[in-house]
């Protein structure tokens, strides 16, 4: 091989991780631990990690989670799986990783890292549903007791820096030159206001939280809920998870609040001014989903999974959602009910 091959393999790496991973070396990895495919594979919906569902030979189909070189450490993963063990061990419905008999949780095939999971049916909650949200609050004041027994070592803390400031720095260079002036200006504005909340907020405790608990992260089957992937958890605010359960009109978020902190507080107290962050949280999530489309886009899962990123029309209909935030801000806070 000459050294223009070589080259020519490390843009390709470096712009797909995953070029390499096709359904064989799935397999293979799998059968790595002992397990028997039986041929039938399916790839799940997620562009930041890999995942499929193997089937194997004699058993009940594995669900084979890949993950994306050079975004976690080894050290950060394994404690994302060791806060899973701890909840599993509280006998929270969280979907942790399979160990093998030494115990190991992480393994790796030809330089991808990996875990197994055992699989879990269900679809995804109605939060409409008030008596779901009930159910979802006690399950989140137990989870979140078990994560305020500790800090995170390894794993980030949510805040504006990485969240915010960071990442307007990476979504900037994809901005169209048309709407450049009017997006830099916005961001400014908003993410000082967003820094003017978190600080009037006081000193808030930060936790080993979800970190990413939408209604696409949890598994609803017979009136139960289960929890997968915490490929997100990080230290921060208790309420990171508690606000992305509600929707709708203020009304209906704060009947729906009602409810997830009634449940909440049976198993964990509840921080009622904690809701002051609300607005401050939902704007660093729109901020940094930008980011992370643009951080990602040379990755030609991407292109084909989001062809609306990267126009001038989701610029600006990204730009609008920005300044509905940033009238947000002002706006007096929920309360409990």
């Amino acid at each position: 091989m000459n050294n223009d091959e070589t080259d020519e393999q490390s843009v390709a790496s470096a712009a797909q991780p995953f070029y390499q991973l096709g359904p064989d070396k799935v397999m293979d990895a799998v059968e790595s631990l002992g397990y028997l495919c039986d041929g039938r594979q399916f790839p799940l919906n997620s562009y930041e990690n890999r995942v499929y569902q193997v089937g194997i030979e004699d058993g009940v189909p594995l669900i084979a989670k890949f993950y994306r070189p050079g975004r976690w450490s080894d050290e950060q993963i394994l404690e994302e799986h060791q806060f899973s063990f701890e909840l599993q061990d509280q006998e929270l419905p969280v979907v942790a990783p399979i160990r093998d008999a030494e115990g190991r949780s992480l393994f790796e095939y030809e330089n991808f890292r990996f875990a197994l999971f055992p699989r879990k049916g269900g679809q995804g909650p109605e939060l409409d549903n008030l008596d779901n949200l009930h159910l979802l609050g006690k399950l989140l004041g137990r989870m979140h007791a078990v994560g305020a027994v500790k800090p995170f070592v390894h794993r980030p803390v949510l805040n504006s820096q990485t969240f915010g400031h960071d990442a307007v720095a990476t979504v900037s260079e994809f901005i169209p030159a048309e709407l450049k002036l009017s997006y830099d200006s916005l961001v400014r504005d908003l993410l000082q206001a967003v820094d003017e909340v978190i600080a009037a907020a006081g000193p808030v405790a930060h936790i080993r939280v979800h970190g990413d608990c939408h209604a696409g992260n949890i598994l609803w089957r017979d009136d139960n809920a289960h929890f997968v992937d915490l490929d997100d958890a990080r230290m921060a605010p208790a309420v990171q998870d508690i606000w992305m359960l509600l929707s709708g009109s203020r009304d209906r978020q704060l009947a729906q609040l009602s409810e997830v902190v009634d449940g909440y507080d049976q198993f964990f107290e509840f921080q009622p001014r904690e809701l002051k962050l609300v607005e401050a949280l939902r704007s660093l999530r729109i901020i940094h989903h930008a980011a992370w489309l643009a951080s990602r886009w040379e990755d030609p899962a991407f292109p084909m999974g989001f062809p609306w990123f990267n126009t001038v029309r989701y610029w600006s209909e990204h730009i609008l959602e920005l300044r509905e935030q940033f009238a947000e801000l002002s706006e007096p806070p929920l309360q409990v009910m």
